[in-house]
């Protein structure tokens, strides 16, 4: 019995991972026909801020192929990727209870629009703040010429740095959430923390002062976004247990008076 659930479990999980590959590959397919001009729009940042006459170069044989190539696939994940995470969900939800459910759902909506936020702010805010500096401190007679693929390794650093960094409220909700920890010593620890966020932003990102609190603020300002949606939770959830135990108190109650009757 046990064996052929688990062998069910297992052959819908290859079917959800085969739903979740194919919808990847559907979404790549017309993102590779704009593989150049996706690359394009993703080292717009950089060009802007070349001298006039400035570009980029390729320094290995395959490089001006397999990089726009790597940005379509990217690109084809971020478009494709409410199917897989309902995919996911699709596979995961029936073995979850109801409260389980209402809580995991607006987390995974909530942690992947704080991660395309997190990602939209490294290419709008972030990377152009960056560029300028380093290119402004470049020496004179240095012509700053990046290779596409460092460029591109550069740039999915930086997004999934911010894209991660965003997560943090959806951190301290589930920390609060599971006990592990309380809202009171989340701000007991507030010290500690905008200390880290400025370590953590010097670790994973170039060593300038732009980038680091560009990083830095927001993970601490999305700390104390994740502890007031954490005390609003908290509020709210005793809330909800101060209406359920008047109910459960009739109920015990009434089972109380109704147990003399059946044995009489």
């Amino acid at each position: 019995m046990l064996e052929g659930s688990f062998l069910s479990h297992l052959v819908e999980l290859r079917a959800r991972i085969i739903c979740a590959l194919s919808g990847l590959m559907l979404g790549f397919i017309p993102c590779a026909f704009y593989a150049r001009e996706l690359y394009t729009l993703l080292a717009q940042p950089l060009l802007e801020k070349l001298p006039q006459g400035g570009q980029m170069i390729a320094t290995d044989v395959a490089t001006p192929f397999f990089v726009p190539m790597k940005v379509a696939m990217m690109v084809a994940f971020v478009i494709t990727l409410p199917h897989t995470l309902y995919q996911i969900w699709a596979f995961i939800a029936p073995g979850l209870y109801s409260h389980e459910k209402r809580l995991a759902l607006p987390l995974v909506i909530g942690s992947s629009f704080l991660f395309f936020f997190g990602m939209a702010f490294a290419y709008f805010a972030a990377l152009p703040l960056v560029f300028e500096f380093i290119t402004y401190f470049a020496p004179e007679g240095v012509a700053v010429m990046t290779d596409i693929g460092k460029y591109l390794s550069f740039v999915l650093s930086m997004f999934i740095a911010f894209g991660v960094t965003f997560e943090v409220p959806v951190l301290v909700i589930i920390l609060v959430r599971t006990g592990v920890i309380t809202v009171e010593k989340l701000k007991e620890i507030r010290p500690y923390v905008i200390v880290g966020a400025f370590v953590i932003a010097a670790i994973f990102t170039p060593p300038d002062v732009i980038s680091q609190f560009m990083l830095a603020v927001p993970l601490c300002l999305l700390y104390e976004l994740g502890i007031i949606a954490a005390t609003f939770m908290v509020k709210n959830h005793h809330n909800e247990t101060r209406l359920n135990l008047p109910a459960q108190s009739e109920q015990g109650s009434s089972g109380k008076k109704d147990t003399p009757k059946q044995a009489d």
